[in-house]
């Protein structure tokens, strides 16, 4: 294989850049070429296509998002998208792409890979829902920051005596939540995989109230139901316990920042591993971490895996919120 192109896809997350640099500089190390798609499988579709060297990706390892960008693309679900980016494929000598992404991009990969471009996944998202790998690139940045930004409420509400309801990402996962939630001693979390009982929070801080407590902190997913959002958490628990309540959104601060040490190796690791495994002609892959070590899947199979919160971190966060 002499010429490889890497694209980031979907949603952005702390550590892209960093895989980036890793297929590049490994690619080259290997004596291979490397393509930039620029804003994902559009990119591909319209022939966004750019040269990559080694001074092309210096200095972007501690940088948050993607220099080539990147964007959702449901023209590349259509067999005329489809044909479109294997045209540039060939046109640009494109032989095997890194798809740097979660499922919906492992998914394109996979339909590439059917149709003779050997692809190879890269977990990047901050939500850490990817079923394949039990760490996503992003994850720990995004934990990271929201922990920041709740300790900071965390002052104002402790000056108020107030309880502070935030909304942290996760529309359809709770890691983020139940991870932030501990860091940040939250007195209750809310994550979509559990049905939320507000009542028992309000009753967990009336409780709390007659040890001393004078300030709270809960932590909501984004993707919680039939509690109509931060604010109606805030406003049932100030009706109920006549404790002032207020509601904040994290919102898209949690993808951005410069990656953390451990998203910038897991980043380096993993874009290196995918780089030696279109070298030896080997595509339709994805890799990741089980168990702490790393690991490669057929994606196939990888898009079949469940995944599943650890139940166990839930019941640690419940009773250290006493």
């Amino acid at each position: 294989m002499k010429t490889i192109g890497v694209l980031t896809s979907g949603g952005d997350a702390p550590g892209m850049n960093a895989v980036i640099r890793a297929v590049v500089r490994t690619a080259i190390y290997l004596g291979m070429n490397v393509k930039g798609i620029r804003r994902g499988y559009n990119g591909l579709i319209e022939g966004d296509i750019i040269d990559l060297d080694l001074r092309s990706v210096s200095d972007i390892i501690h940088r948050g998002g993607t220099f080539l960008y990147t964007a959702r693309c449901p023209k590349f679900k259509t067999e005329e998208g489809m044909q479109a980016a294997i045209e540039n494929c060939k046109k640009y000598g494109i032989e095997g792409i890194v798809v740097i992404g979660g499922d919906g991009s492992y998914k394109g990969a996979r339909d590439l890979s059917e149709r003779g471009i050997p692809c190879i996944g890269v977990p990047g998202t901050i939500d850490n829902d990817i079923t394949s790998t039990d760490y996503t690139i992003g994850f720990d940045t995004a934990m990271n920051t929201a922990a920041s930004m709740v300790d900071k409420i965390r002052d104002t509400a402790q000056s108020h005596d107030r309880c502070s309801v935030v909304e942290v990402m996760g529309r359809h996962a709770g890691y983020i939540a139940v991870q932030t939630g501990i860091a940040v001693g939250a007195t209750a979390i809310l994550v979509p995989e559990i049905e939320a009982n507000v009542d028992e929070i309000i009753e967990k801080i009336k409780q709390s109230s007659k040890t001393g407590k004078k300030h709270f902190i809960i932590v909501v997913a984004e993707g919680v139901q039939n509690v109509g959002g931060v604010e109606g958490v805030a406003k049932r628990i100030q009706e109920e316990t006549g404790i002032e309540s207020r509601a904040t959104v994290l919102g898209h601060v949690q993808r951005g920042g410069s990656p953390t040490v451990r998203d910038r190796v897991c980043a380096t690791e993993l874009g290196n591993a995918a780089v030696h495994l279109l070298s030896k002609g080997i595509g339709n892959r994805v890799v990741g971490y089980k168990d702490g070590a790393l690991v490669n899947y057929d994606i196939f199979e990888a898009l079949n895996m469940e995944k599943t919160l650890d139940f166990d971190m839930v019941e640690i966060a419940h009773e250290t919120s006493v």
